[in-house]
């Protein structure tokens, strides 16, 4: 096996990156925000044995306390059964969003970078136009045309990160079609699709996953302010930004804005520190 061979190897490269890896502490703390709020997600029923549709009118607007650990709402509905059920639908959310934007920005910055030419040329004009357009006025443009709930706000935010992702996919692109390997591979006379998918690819999407991650964060503020401005799904859901949106009404008792706006903040800053991890060990 030649040293270019092995360089274009994904699985080489992966084992060579997680030797000897060392992972900081808050790092840690990050990866455990996440996998509770992913688990909150898969089984929410676990963490919580109130639901969080029916209320109690006579516990509304109660503090925090041993019962209610984030507390009441206005109708009384225990709030930490709300922001865990509501875990569901903003991580789900999120993750869509990711993939249409690395599956479509993907593509797009791959042929885009690889082929060159009027390729190159049609896809950046395309891009251009995305990126003149501020990414969440284009995300509101988007679930305003297709409609208003959770998973059209998921939509509108993956197709507010295409052209992010086809930027970074075309400059990674270009540069290994010019490392010496993909040039050995011509050579040797493989065909430009072969090269694509088994050299250049490869190698240009591990750039692509730290981005992926720190997206996700931000594809869950985006969510979360596309609900608290009303363009998700309508109450009873119990999406983070909608939590928010409807503790804003009751400001005498602050937790109810408190706890779902600190769950939020807690995991994207959390995801945004894997993220800025994944890129010092890339």
């Amino acid at each position: 096996m030649t040293l270019a061979s092995l360089s274009s190897n994904p699985r080489v490269t992966l084992i060579g990156r997680l030797t000897g890896l060392r992972v900081p502490p808050l790092v840690i703390l990050s990866f455990l925000v996440v996998a509770l709020a992913i688990a909150w997600s898969l089984a929410p029923g676990l963490f919580t044995s109130y639901d969080p549709v029916n209320d109690t009118p006579a516990q509304k607007l109660l503090g925090p306390n041993a019962a209610h650990w984030f507390g009441t709402d206005h109708l009384g509905r225990d709030l930490y059964a709300r922001v865990v059920y509501g875990t569901a639908s903003s991580v789900a959310s999120a993750l869509i969003a990711v993939v249409i934007g690395v599956v479509a920005g993907g593509v797009v910055g791959l042929l885009a970078g690889f082929f060159g030419g009027w390729v190159d040329t049609v896809f950046a004009r395309l891009v251009d136009v995305l990126l003149a357009i501020p990414k969440f006025l284009l995300a509101v443009i988007v679930v305003t045309a297709i409609g208003f709930d959770t998973t059209n706000a998921a939509i509108a935010t993956g197709v507010s990160a295409v052209a992010l992702f086809a930027r970074v996919m075309r400059s990674e692109v270009i540069k290994t079609r010019q490392a010496t390997f993909v040039e050995s591979s011509f050579l040797l006379g493989g065909s430009r699709w072969h090269i694509l998918w088994r050299h250049v690819l490869p190698n240009a999407s591990r750039s692509v996953l730290p981005l992926a991650v720190l997206q996700f964060g931000d594809s869950i503020l985006v969510i979360a302010s596309l609900a608290f401005l009303g363009y998700g799904d309508p109450p009873p859901a119990s999406d983070w930004g909608l939590l928010i949106s409807i503790g804003k009404d009751y400001l005498k008792w602050p937790w109810l804005v408190y706890a779902p706006a600190l769950v939020t903040i807690a995991t994207v800053l959390s995801v945004n520190r894997i993220s800025r991890w994944l890129r010092k060990t890339d």
